[in-house]
Formats: C-alpha cells, sequence, structure tokens
C-alpha cells in the first residue's frame, strides 16, 4: 500500500470574517503541506491579508475551522500562533536597528545562566540557526541597522525559525528587494522547503509565484476562486481567475507615428555625480521607456530631470526653451511631474488625507490664498476621475490599498496639467487590476499630449507599455530599442553584452 499522505501543516475550511457589517471572506479552504510553497494571489481587497491574520492569531474568525499539524486550534492572538508553529514574515520589517542580529533573533527568550543573558550561548544559537538555512556571510553580533534589505529579511526568517516556526506567511517579501537579492530569496525559500517548511506566500508578482509554488490559490472579493497546480496553468487563467480578463488585455496600444508630436523634452550631454553623457529625446504622445538593473541610474535620470539631485553638466530644453532643473519646485513650474519608486517613504504622508496628499504639489506651486477653492474642488474632481476608493477624501491615506495611494500621487500631479510625467515603478507592490487602471491612465495622458519617461523592473510591463525603451548601464544610456523589442534584448544591453553600434 502507498504510504498515506503527510498530514497538512495548516488546513482551514470554511473562514469567514466581517467588519462592521462587511463581508470580507467568505467560506475559504486552504490548506499548506510540509515542504510546500502554497501562493495565495488576488486583487488588493481580495481578503489575503484578513486571511494572513487569521492564520498568524491576528484576527480571530467569525466562522470556519483552523488545523494546524492536523489539531484544531484557536488562536486567541499572535503569541499562541507563535507557539503553534505559525510564523509571519511581514513586509515592513519588526526589527530593532540598534540591537545585534542575535539580539533581534532571540528577543523575547534569550537563553539564560545564572539569572543573566547567556550571550556566547545567544551568539552560537543563531549562527547554527543562520548555517542552518544556508546563510554564512551574516554576523550574529552586527547591528541589524547597518544591514541590507535582503539581510534584514534572513533575520526575520531567523527570528521566525528560533520560534519553532512550521509555517511561515511571507507577505510581499520582494517588495522592497533589488533584483539581485530576489534570487537569494529564492534559493532561501528552496532551502526552508528542503528542511520541510510550508510557506504560505503572498505575491503580486506573478513571475515569482511561477517560480516558486507548488499550488495556487486565488481569492476574489472575500471568496476562494480556485485552487490550482501551478505546473497545470498559465498566467493567462490565473489572471482571468484574478480580474476576470485575458492577460492580452493588459497593455493598452501603443501610439503610432503620426500620434506623437514634437519634441515636449530635451536632454544633451547631461551629468551629475551618478550620470553621464545623457542625451535623450522625448516627443508629445509617446511612452519611453527606461530599463537596466538596479544601480544602473535609472531612478538618477528622473531625479535629475525633476531637480531633486540636479545635473551639473549638459543642456535640458523643454518645449525648445532652456530650463535649468535646479530644483524640484523649477521643474513643476517648468511643468514636469514625478511619481517616485518610493511611494510610503517620499510619495504620500500616511497620516494626512487623502485630500490633503492630493493638494501638495499645488499648494507648493501656488502658495497665494486666491485661487484655493478652485483648486481645491479640481483636485475633488481629478480623485474622482481616477476612481480612487476611499471612505471620502478625508480618510487618512495609509488606509487605502497601494493602488488607490497611488491614484492619488497621479491626481495630485494631474491638477498642474503637467507636460512631462516622470513615472519611477508606477506600478510596484500594485495589484493585476490596479496596474490595467494605471497603464491605461498612463496612456491616456501620452494621447492627451503629454510626454511619458517611465521607469520599470518589470520587463513585460517595459515592453508592454513602451513606444521606444533606452537601457541604461552604470550611470549612462547603453543603448535605445523600438517597440517590439524582446526581454532577451534589454538584458543584453543591460548587463554589457551588447552596445548600440553593434544592434
Amino acid at each position: 500500500m502507498p504510504d498515506p499522505p503527510p498530514t497538512a501543516l495548516l488546513t482551514l475550511r470554511g473562514i469567514g470574517k466581517s467588519f462592521l457589517g462587511v463581508r470580507v471572506l467568505d467560506g475559504v479552504d486552504l490548506d499548506v503541506a510540509p515542504g510546500e510553497v502554497h501562493a495565495v494571489v488576488g486583487e488588493n481587497g481580495a481578503g489575503k491579508s484578513t486571511l494572513m491574520k487569521i492564520v498568524s492569531g491576528g484576527y480571530a474568525p467569525d466562522e470556519g475551522t483552523v488545523e494546524i499539524a492536523g489539531e484544531p486550534r484557536v488562536l486567541r492572538g499572535p503569541r499562541d500562533a507563535q507557539r503553534a508553529g505559525v510564523g509571519i514574515i511581514h513586509q515592513e520589517f519588526n526589527l530593532l536597528p540598534e540591537r545585534t542580529v542575535a539580539e533581534n533573533v532571540y528577543l523575547g527568550h534569550e537563553p539564560v545562566r545564572r539569572g543573566l543573558v547567556d550571550r556566547r550561548a545567544m551568539r552560537g544559537r543563531t549562527d547554527r540557526l543562520l548555517a542552518s538555512i544556508g546563510e554564512t556571510t551574516l554576523a550574529a553580533d552586527a547591528p541589524v541597522g547597518q544591514l541590507g534589505v535582503a539581510q534584514q529579511q534572513v533575520v526575520e526568517i531567523a527570528k521566525a525559525l528560533a520560534l519553532d516556526a512550521r509555517l511561515l506567511i511571507m507577505d510581499e517579501p520582494t517588495a522592497a528587494l533589488a533584483d539581485h537579492e530576489v534570487e537569494l530569496l529564492y534559493g532561501l525559500v528552496r532551502r526552508l522547503q528542503h528542511r520541510g517548511i510550508g510557506v504560505l506566500y503572498v505575491s503580486h508578482r506573478l513571475t515569482e509565484v511561477f517560480d516558486l509554488s507548488g499550488r495556487i490559490t486565488v481569492l476574489k472579493d472575500g471568496r476562494r476562486v480556485t485552487t490550482v497546480d501551478t505546473a497545470g496553468t498559465t498566467t493567462d487563467e490565473l489572471v482571468r481567475h484574478m480580474v476576470g480578463r485575458e492577460l492580452s488585455s493588459y497593455y493598452p496600444q501603443r501610439a503610432r507615428p503620426a500620434d506623437r508630436g514634437p519634441v515636449r523634452l530635451a536632454v544633451r550631454g547631461a551629468g551629475n555625480r551618478k550620470l553621464r553623457g545623457i542625451d535623450l529625446d522625448v516627443r508629445a504622445g509617446e511612452v519611453l521607456g527606461v530599463g537596466g538593473l538596479q544601480g544602473s541610474g535609472r531612478s538618477a535620470l528622473a531625479r535629475a530631470l525633476f531637480g531633486v539631485a540636479p545635473f551639473t553638466t549638459g543642456a535640458v530644453t523643454r518645449d525648445g526653451t532652456p530650463v535649468r532643473l535646479r530644483s524640484p519646485r523649477t521643474a513643476m513650474r517648468a511643468g514636469i511631474a514625478y511619481v517616485t519608486e518610493d511611494r510610503k517613504g517620499e510619495g504620500i504622508v500616511p497620516r494626512q488625507s487623502v485630500l490633503d496628499n492630493a493638494l501638495l504639489a499645488s499648494r507648493a506651486v501656488f502658495a497665494a490664498r486666491s485661487g484655493r477653492a478652485a483648486r481645491t474642488a479640481r483636485v475633488r474632481d481629478l480623485l474622482a476621475a481616477v476612481e480612487v476608493r476611499a471612505a471620502g477624501d478625508d480618510q487618512e491615506i495609509r488606509f487605502l490599498s497601494g493602488g488607490n495611494q497611488q491614484k492619488v500621487v497621479l491626481a495630485r500631479w494631474l491638477a498642474l496639467d503637467p507636460q512631462v510625467l516622470l513615472f519611477d515603478e508606477p506600478t510596484r507592490g500594485i495589484d493585476v487590476g490596479a496596474k490595467s487602471a494605471i497603464h491605461d491612465l498612463v496612456r491616456r495622458l501620452a494621447r492627451e499630449g503629454a510626454a511619458v519617461v517611465m521607469i520599470s523592473s518589470d520587463l513585460p510591463e517595459l515592453l508592454g507599455m513602451s513606444d521606444r525603451i533606452v537601457v541604461m548601464r552604470d550611470g549612462r544610456i547603453a543603448g535605445e530599442l523600438p517597440a517590439g523589442a524582446t526581454e532577451e534584448d534589454v538584458m543584453a544591453l543591460a548587463v554589457g553584452h551588447a552596445t548600440e553600434a553593434e544592434r
């Protein structure tokens, strides 16, 4: 007789949850086997975060049962979940930067000898724990505040394993990682699998979902739509389950040659501490994509064009008129808008309202009180036009989904009627439905005569949205590619395997 299947690490049956009468989860079933990576996907608002909080003890379900390793559990809080062997790695880390790796890993359950913390034992245990997951370069006595994002993520995982976690929840684990750090995470997840640890993997990045998971559960409007074997499905099928349409409708139609107007922004021989010899033209009506590896100068280019870290050499013209972009204020007055890649750190003021966030640029450019009521009315119209979903424009923006926060930022800039828009990772951390809305808006702005520069590390997005692509490498433009280029074309320029002259 074949061996019976191993007992599931996690079994959820009929999970339901409501807040203030609003149903956010309805009859959700899910299970995770030992050594399995089970991905959970869905649009923002699908119920993913609420489900993860139930598994990790943050919320109690209104209906349904939670079983861990075959035993029914009532998780009255995160500590109950930890005792049951459940660990969660949040997108935003919960570490003490002034303490060491070992002190963070064993925080709250430090080894004690003769009534004192046994620091030698704590360092030794941390070293062995890190070695067990293949991390041999991270020192137990290193201050966490001096570590990179990827290493801090390793510390978070080690914290969970130090509490004997058998099931790890990873919530958008690559959102803050550079491209090369994502591969390191892949290796770490696979080593956890080999140890028999189950992983619930929540991500908007479908490439990662297909690379890592064995099964995928799709949530929509609080319900489980389907659970599929990853090897037996396609990206198109998954997107159809998530949003009800094919992937082919993701990207709006590109600009035709007749749609492109005069040069809105021209850069000649420009450079600064991070950039050299930048020559660039962006025309009205087009989306110019900017690709390249992390650190290649993509974001530095956007920040120079917006006056955050200005060019110190070269020349810039706007509609043929020379301009000196010495600060964001001068860039805004020149009709240039900038949607930063760091939405939480630089794009929004979390504890201010939706309306206050949308008015930030207008208040910076138009300091006078006269016309304030008209500007406020226009911003409200724009918030409605980009379809921001919020309880009201007085709601704090931190309570909105990532896609809706991004729409508020867009409304802020549209209030200035910009002629040049700089988008740096415009859809990072946003679900597939909201991405499509952002893509449509970007293309609509181009059709209305704006010149758009769009930086993206998501190659399908870069290829699907761009009318032309320039690829950065080592602070320079390595080459230009036409619409219809392939991922291989972009990467060849990005890593230096081809030059513009060779193409």
